[in-house]
């Protein structure tokens, strides 16, 4: 559910255009559906929300499948040397840095230092070692969603102490934390006042053309 907004020169019916652009996409990009939104809308100013995952395996190494787009845990070479991760602590890890708060040790100094709200941060696992934490919040910084996982992880693994993470989180004091590697993160749904929504629930529970799993084609 990554939203663009344009606008075109001709009148085009909105069912047309996947068919018309792909042929000048990414083979890597996928286009789902397009709608005419409400004149207001503006896929990034009108957002009011945001969803990420990022998917790991803990225990067994990721199947063939999901080896591209989800982080081995194990097999992680910054976090060698310590404790195996349990789902229970991380999800516990991860569930501490919910609130509304500066999150200034975990995003680049690029994005602007300002309070932001994470409203839930949960580990759901989707079976043979293979989990996604679910991070919701109204904005994100730069690598936030990396940063907090990754330190979590290592956190969890023994290789940074709990009263560490807490002072980051509290007190925004840095931290020798852990951004994660991107190809297991990805921007699960951007979310915007009904008033301006081009979606409905029903889209939104069961997003038109969405793949939920490898290859995702």
């Amino acid at each position: 559910m990554q939203v663009i907004s344009l606008r075109l020169d001709e009148d085009v019916a909105p069912a047309e255009l996947p068919q018309r652009l792909s042929p000048f996409l990414s083979p890597d990009v996928g286009l789902c559906v397009a709608k005419r939104p409400p004149g207001s809308f503006h896929a990034q100013w009108s957002a009011s929300g945001k969803e990420y995952r990022y998917r790991l395996t803990l225990g067994a190494p990721p199947s063939e499948a999901w080896r591209p787009y989800a982080l081995d845990v194990p097999a992680d070479a910054t976090l060698q040397g310590g404790r195996a991760v349990t789902p229970e602590r991380l999800e516990a890890l991860l569930a501490r840095a919910v609130g509304t708060r500066d999150f200034t040790a975990f995003h680049e100094r690029s994005s602007p230092q300002k309070a932001r709200t994470l409203a839930s941060a949960t580990l759901r696992e989707r079976g043979g070692g293979l989990y996604e934490a679910c991070l919701e919040g109204d904005g994100f910084a730069r690598y936030q969603v990396r940063y907090l996982v990754g330190s979590a992880l290592k956190v969890a693994a023994g290789l940074l102490s709990e009263e560490q993470w807490h002072a980051a989180l509290d007190a925004g004091t840095s931290l020798a934390g852990f951004k994660a590697p991107a190809h297991g993160l990805v921007l699960w749904e951007v979310r915007y006042p009904s008033a301006v929504d081009p979606f409905g629930p029903g889209e939104r529970l069961h997003p038109p053309g969405l793949p939920d799993s490898p290859p995702f084609t």
